[in-house]
């Protein structure tokens, strides 16, 4: 019987698994994610090459950055996400339409997504879990699907009964459609005929701009940026962020405190969408905006200090602690000392004896002015009798600590006999 082809039947096998490995790779993508934040911007930028830029057409896109930004960032995030205020139904349905232009989900999708991240947030359940990596938190999650098994529970019955945010949802790719992409190119050609640039700048350009700075809250504020109210996760607070998402950038004060609709709380933090909220609730557009109490918030602060004081405490040298330290009585202590026969260079002050041995060379009032107190009591000179010690000579002194001498009242008490 002839052989079989072995070699033609390896490369079939080869074949087959490779496409078997390329399908099953492919089927964990996110395709539309993948045209509208990859492939489409990819094409603008492409396209910018050959397309001239108007003043009006850059204007457009501004303003369109703008509101695209605020319906994300006051609709999507601090009204739908957290609840922070109250909208009248016309402002619910300019956030909705405002949300919609820039192309990152219906609010109900974009909502329990966020929810999701807030209640497990650096955990595997976290959609944009930076302990994954920067380029996840980023990109990687609009990539790939998620992991179904990964996929945590939030309560979003709030939503599901909000006749705005399902109508949104309904209607989700044509309002998408319509606002993000073809509303520029139609104010852009019958304004001053530039509809093409409309469509790219105002609309491709625009969306990808805001998507991106919409990704640095889930990437950047979680890995850069200072934590003055809690450490336990990784939010932070930076400008960068703030400048390009109006206001998000404030993400360690975010995540301590989600329901407040401000995000910079301090007079000169940049949070615009705090300031339209604001602008909103005086023209009676908002009410009820949710606010911490100062006193809560500046406990957190407090808190986060006092930890990072007792960080730094750790990293310094004190001196031998007094409660480790040997008690002696007073002929002990004498008896130690090398006026009396010991060997020691010893001093007591406050009930706490100090080797002075290695200082007493180079002490500022001279050695023989610290010699004569050996084996002495020098509390009365050391504290202003001869000279009054600054803290610093105070805090050197601990670091000779030797002993404690018994009957020195609180020291002693303090110390293990």
């Amino acid at each position: 019987m002839a052989a079989k082809p072995r070699v033609l039947y390896q490369t079939g096998n080869a074949f087959k698994r490779s496409l078997h490995y390329i399908r099953r790779f492919l089927s964990t993508l996110q395709p539309n994610n993948i045209t509208f934040c990859i492939i489409l911007p990819l094409i603008g930028f492409i396209w910018s090459l050959f397309q001239s830029l108007s003043r009006q057409t850059l204007f457009l896109g501004g303003i369109l950055y703008i509101i695209s930004g605020v319906g994300i960032t006051a609709g999507y995030h601090r009204l739908w996400s957290h609840r922070s205020f109250t909208a009248s139904p016309s402002l619910r349905f300019f956030l909705a339409l405002a949300g919609a232009s820039s192309v990152q989900g219906s609010i109900l999708n974009w909502c329990q997504m966020h929810r999701a991240h807030h209640r497990y947030v650096d955990t595997p359940k976290d959609p944009y879990n930076v302990n994954k990596g920067i380029w996840w938190s980023h990109m990687g999650w609009l990539i790939f699907k998620p992991d179904p098994n990964l996929r945590g529970h939030v309560e979003i019955s709030d939503l599901l009964k909000e006749e705005v945010v399902m109508w949104q949802h309904r209607n989700f790719p044509f309002l998408c459609l319509f606002t993000s992409y073809a509303l520029p190119f139609l104010i852009a050609k019958l304004g001053w005929n530039d509809g093409l640039g409309g469509l790219l700048y105002a609309g491709i350009i625009r969306v990808f701009l805001f998507q991106q700075a919409t990704n640095c809250v889930n990437s950047l504020a979680h890995w850069l940026g200072d934590q003055p109210y809690a450490d336990a996760t990784s939010p932070r607070d930076h400008i960068f962020t703030a400048l390009v998402t109006f206001g998000e950038g404030y993400h360690n004060f975010h995540h301590e405190f989600p329901a407040d609709y401000r995000n910079g709380i301090r007079w000169f933090d940049y949070d615009p969408t705090k300031w339209c909220i604001s602008l909103w609730a005086w023209l009676g557009l908002a009410s009820h905006l949710q606010e911490f109490e100062a006193n809560e918030i500046n406990k957190a602060i407090f808190q986060q200090k006092w930890k990072l004081v007792e960080r730094l405490k750790h990293q310094i040298n004190w001196g031998p602690s007094l409660d480790i330290l040997p008690i002696y009585s007073w002929p002990e202590f004498e008896a130690l000392c090398i006026h009396h026969g010991g060997s020691k260079h010893l001093i007591c002050i406050s009930g706490v004896i100090y080797d002075v041995e290695k200082f007493i060379e180079s002490h500022p009032g001279g050695k023989t002015l610290l010699a004569a107190y050996v084996g002495k009591d020098a509390t009365a000179s050391f504290h202003g009798g001869i000279y009054k010690h600054s803290k610093a000579a105070s805090n050197l002194l601990d670091n000779m600590r030797f002993g404690v001498v018994r009957g020195g009242g609180q020291v002693e008490d303090t110390s293990k006999r």
